[in-house]
């Protein structure tokens, strides 16, 4: 039997933690698994793209334990009533090939964005960052306030949305949540929302060459955290703001973010730094107050196997709650994959079959 965690699962575990905790120790086994990079086989995912949307399979191994996820991005899909992001994954043995955890991971790829999000801004966001502008005020939205707010000490969350509806959303969402002394503020453009910014998250979903953010917008010292651009041809930030003279960017795996993020506007040569560098200390998230740092995130497979390793620990710290699926086969003898067919299944015994058929000669 395989470990399965479906979505009211994870509603419980997280209800049990708070959503701060789960998304602070997440940010913790994160943080321990970028530090431990050299370890891990890694890849741009592999992505299908269609004229209204793309599904892709984002896989790692760190030679002891491999993850996948299946993860589609339809923005159309909130017009139909459906969601513009699914996903699912799997933890296996890389001993035996065995999946160990069936996951879902709609709502835990969300935690896992805030959590690296909010871990990236630890190392790179001015130490006094109080004010956060939030431009794009959809699924992820909550959970990029409670990371920042949790883990940073953001007391001002200024608002901004071209549909009105997703903010009146998030505000009436985050009242209930009652975050102790998180002012929220709705703002009537990006321009108002970034007034006065520590930090600008941007976590917009149409799939386009968008320009959310331009120059004269970022001031000095701010630090910005690029989450929606994440598919080829999918961009937020104007080219200029990268190529600022005091501007350091940092990225999670850099062949998928040339393809995927904010820097597939830029030249091949376009400097960057990886997110395992400034988490060990190889290079510095921020050199000077006066900096202008870019968290250009895509989402990198490592996350999910992180998240994936995390949820099966806490899943089975509860056995009374573990809930398991019949995923693989259970075989008296792993040569006869046919015998599964002819069990009798009335008995409960995995050894009980059927007679033999007779065979004429």
């Amino acid at each position: 039997m395989v470990d399965f965690i479906g979505i009211e699962r994870v509603r419980e575990l997280v209800g049990a933690l708070s959503p701060q905790r789960f998304i602070a120790e997440l940010a913790g086994e994160i943080a321990a698994d970028f530090r431990r990079w050299e370890q891990f086989d890694k890849s741009a995912r592999h992505a299908v793209h269609s004229p209204v949307g793309v599904i892709e399979l984002m896989p790692t191994s760190d030679g002891r334990l491999y993850s996948f996820k299946y993860v589609n991005g339809h923005p159309k899909n909130t017009s139909e009533g459906l969601l513009t992001v699914t996903a699912f994954g799997v933890l296996s043995d890389v001993n035996s090939g065995y999946p160990l955890l069936l996951s879902e991971l709609t709502l835990t790829t969300a935690l896992r964005t805030a959590a690296t999000s909010a871990l990236a801004a630890r190392h790179m966001a001015r130490a006094d960052s109080r004010v956060m502008a939030l431009i794009g005020n959809g699924a992820q939205s909550e959970f990029q306030s409670i990371a920042f707010h949790h883990m940073l000490g953001i007391r001002e969350l200024r608002l901004y949305d071209t549909d009105p509806g997703a903010t009146a959303k998030l505000v009436d969402n985050l009242a209930q949540l009652r975050l102790a002394g998180l002012k929220v503020v709705a703002c009537r453009s990006t321009a108002h929302a970034v007034e006065g910014a520590d930090i600008i998250t941007t976590v917009t979903a149409d799939k386009r060459n968008a320009t959310i953010l331009t120059p004269d917008m970022v001031a000095a010292g701010a630090h910005i955290n690029a989450v929606g651009g994440d598919c080829p041809g999918k961009t937020e930030l104007h080219a200029d703001i990268l190529a600022g003279r005091d501007t350091r960017v940092v990225v999670e795996f850099e062949p998928q973010s040339r393809i995927e993020g904010e820097i597939q506007q830029m030249p091949a040569d376009f400097a960057v730094t990886e997110l395992t560098q400034v988490l060990t200390g190889r290079a510095p998230g921020r050199a000077t107050a006066h900096e202008v740092t870019i968290f250009d995130s895509v989402g990198f497979a490592l996350e999910d196997f992180s998240s994936l390793r995390y949820l099966q620990r806490i899943h089975q710290a509860e056995r009374g709650l573990r809930r398991t699926v019949d995923l693989v086969p259970d075989l008296e003898d792993p040569k006869n994959l046919f015998g599964l067919l002819t069990r009798d299944s009335r008995s409960g015994d995995k050894t009980a079959t059927r007679p033999p058929a007779r065979v004429s000669a």
